[in-house]
């Protein structure tokens, strides 16, 4: 739904002018006659933003932003006065009004006003929306995302995730599997029980067993004491098989046992113990295709293949390349006590260019290279911010602009190869270019004497 801009002013022919206006700009407005009665329906999840006039009965609009502010300090307020006292507006934006306008003002410079303090609040949700899921993954990386594909992954997610259905992920290499599979435990029933995580590829055939099912004393040379496996362990809870495909064929064999019958046999016993799991496996290989399925077992895959997320690779998805480096960034900062570094338009490109082969995984490490000023992309040091009081959100506003900027500059105002080389929609694009009030043929035109002189 639209953001709603609340309009406060007692005066009501102006009350209804300024809706007018900012209704034909295409804005959803409600019009209060007095601060008193906005503040009955304001709260910090408000998604909007407030235009209030300064000189009214009661609650003043200063007195009607200190309100607000006590309760969310990033709500934009925009206050409007038809005293052109300069000292007050000089003193409400250093308490952080967000804009002040004077009458008379053109309709234009609300409406601009209104259109910036909207995407400002936009960004500020978003990154709470972040700081939430950040919460909930724990220490995982979480599942960052505003492209269509990353919406729909997250609700099934959230769909399946009390199903205790056996989910098999697929995605390449530090896409994020073990973030969903976290997720899908967190966000299930079976969250105060055991996340149990083996990666099948890190250990040897002579292994996998013992730690998958346990064994008994004296099962074979080296077993000193009973040992409780994974399987086992994970009773209750949830057990999260990476990288299956390298499972040992003779493994597969139990394991399907396992899933089929819920229930399990440790080295050394002829005793059969149930147990009571959900299954994650987790492949970066496509296990349906027979080419590169191998020696893994087809019938072990259909058996797993209940439900399949799959989780597309960066490059796929780079409209949320820049919001997941600034949540790195901000994250890497924090955690080597550092002021955020400025983004560079090396970084910028760097981000918008390179094939992020590692993927996210890759990203945050790069993000970390950046916080410590150690490398750029370029191989560059990375110069400290002097503006460091910016919070994410303003932060994350500039960086996007400077991105389309500088690839509009390298592309020479070209739409078609600026948009492939975002990797956005066509419509999407042109938002963003509203939105931060850029105009491509600015970019178009600066190559024409280039080319006039060649």
């Amino acid at each position: 739904m639209q953001p709603t801009v609340y309009l406060v002013d007692d005066d009501n022919h102006l009350r209804k002018a300024m809706t007018q206006t900012l209704e034909l700009a295409g804005l959803a407005v409600t019009p209060f006659a007095s601060a008193a009665e906005a503040l009955k329906t304001l709260d910090a999840n408000f998604d909007g933003v407030v235009v209030s006039d300064i000189r009214m009965p009661g609650i003043d609009g200063l007195a009607f932003f200190r309100r607000i502010e006590a309760f969310d300090a990033d709500l934009p307020v925009i206050l409007v006065t038809g005293h052109g006292d300069i000292p007050m507006a000089v003193q409400a934006l250093q308490d952080g009004v967000y804009d002040f306008i004077p009458k008379p003002f053109a309709a234009d410079r609300l409406v601009q006003s209104v259109h910036r303090a909207l995407e400002k609040r936009r960004l500020v949700m978003e990154n709470r929306a972040l700081k939430r899921a950040a919460e909930t993954a724990g220490d995982n990386l979480p599942l960052i995302g505003q492209t269509p594909v990353m919406e729909r992954l997250r609700q099934t997610i959230r769909h399946i995730a009390d199903t205790d259905v056996d989910v098999l992920v697929a995605g390449e290499t530090g896409s994020g599997k073990e973030v969903v599979a976290t997720l899908l435990h967190n966000w299930s029933r079976r969250r105060n029980g055991n996340f149990v995580a083996l990666n099948c590829g890190a250990l040897p055939e002579t292994v996998i067993e013992s730690e998958l099912f346990g064994h008994e004393q004296g099962a074979f040379t080296g077993a000193l004491k009973k040992r409780i496996g994974r399987i086992e362990h994970a009773s209750g809870g949830t057990l999260f098989l990476d990288e299956i495909e390298a499972m040992p064929p003779a493994t597969q064999v139990k394991m399907l046992r396992v899933l089929e019958a819920r229930e399990i046999t440790p080295l050394g016993t002829n005793q059969v113990r149930p147990v009571d799991i959900r299954v994650i496996a987790a492949a970066k290989i496509d296990l349906g295709d027979p080419a590169q399925r191998g020696d893994f077992r087809e019938d072990l895959y259909f058996r797993l293949n209940v439900v399949t997320l799959s989780i597309p690779p960066l490059r796929e998805r780079r409209d949320d390349i820049p919001l997941l480096f600034s949540h790195f960034l901000t994250r890497a900062a924090e955690r080597f006590k550092r002021d955020a570094p400025v983004v560079t338009s090396a970084v910028q490109r760097h981000l918008m260019t390179h094939a992020w082969p590692g993927n996210v995984r890759e990203l945050s490490h790069f993000a970390e290279r950046v916080a410590l000023g150690v490398e750029g992309p370029l191989g560059q040091p990375i110069a400290p911010a002097e503006q460091s009081g910016f919070a994410l959100p303003e932060r994350l506003e500039r960086y996007e602009a400077e991105i389309l900027k500088e690839v509009l500059r390298a592309q020479r105002g070209d739409v078609k190869a600026t948009i492939e080389a975002l990797g956005i929609p066509r419509k999407t694009f042109y938002d963003k270019l509203q939105r931060h009030g850029i105009n491509r043929a600015d970019y178009a035109e600066r190559a024409a004497p280039e080319k006039a002189g060649r």
